[in-house]
């Protein structure tokens, strides 16, 4: 808890809000979830001598950054009130990214969808159709009841295609078509932080980031646009140590997720550095 406020108070020092905006998403028929948004921009540390030497013949920007916050519908059935909720806050994600100069963006929250799901696809490659998806495993919360290992794309369309009607389309896509895209290049930070296989899976996420006796598994994430890099993250606990508590919350840890945390930097950060 104190590193928390800790890091609450290093946001509130080094940061100014000059935009806030929140989305209702009963508004666009998609159940009564919220997400939050703030455009911020950094306080100019006092220069150093050295540091005013070095940059003595450059103009210094203040620079700002975009930071996006939800809580997905929980509901595993319902993958298409999870896509239209995500593709809605993407969407305004983008458009106020856009209007403030093309700022990068930042994209957090608990999405209740796993990292080997087509909800995660669609915010990994930017686009995701539907129709190869059953409405009830996009999120991954439902593990399949049958697997096999390659299905052709034409059995996957036949197949799933009746499994989506148009009102469930869309809510999805917003459209009539089959496919959602957003326009956001976004990465998972801690996917491109290398950690040990003690607290990640095989993509790089933690292994859990809610643990008790309905479930346990990631479903928390920072999400980044590709100017920014992660320098560091926070490790959640492994397993074994989870497992140790008999599921959360408990008296140690008083929620039932675990905090993901990421240190982030600017991309062109180096150019000002010798």
């Amino acid at each position: 808890m104190r590193f928390l406020e800790k890091m609450a108070s290093e946001v509130c020092t080094r940061f100014t809000l000059l935009h806030e905006e929140n989305i209702e998403f009963q508004r666009f028929g998609l159940r009564n979830n919220v997400a939050q948004f703030c455009v911020l921009k950094m306080n100019q540390d006092p220069p150093s001598a050295e540091a005013t030497e070095r940059r003595s013949s450059r103009a210094t920007t203040s620079r700002s950054l975009l930071v996006g916050n939800t809580h997905v519908l929980y509901n595993p059935k319902r993958g298409d009130i999870k896509l239209g909720q995500m593709r809605v806050l993407l969407e305004k994600a983008y458009e106020l990214s856009q209007e403030w100069g093309c700022i990068p963006a930042v994209i957090t929250g608990d999405l209740n969808s796993l990292p080997q799901s087509a909800m995660y696809q669609f915010l990994a490659s930017s686009k995701l159709h539907i129709h190869e998806h059953d409405r009830k495993e996009i999120s991954g919360q439902i593990i399949p009841s049958t697997y096999t290992a390659y299905r052709s794309p034409h059995y996957m369309t036949r197949h799933f295609m009746n499994r989506w009607t148009d009102e469930e389309i869309m809510l999805a896509t917003g459209s009539k078509r089959s496919c959602v895209k957003h326009h956001l290049n976004l990465c998972s930070a801690y996917a491109e932080v290398p950690g040990s296989s003690n607290f990640r899976d095989e993509i790089g996420e933690p292994l859990a980031t809610s643990y008790h006796s309905l479930f346990s598994g990631t479903v928390d994430y920072i999400w980044h646009t590709l100017d920014l890099v992660p320098v560091k993250v926070l490790e959640t606990l492994p397993m074994h140590t989870l497992e140790k508590t008999g599921g959360l919350p408990s008296k140690e840890w008083g929620s039932d997720h675990l905090a993901v945390v990421c240190e982030l930097a600017f991309t062109d950060e180096g150019l000002e550095q010798d």
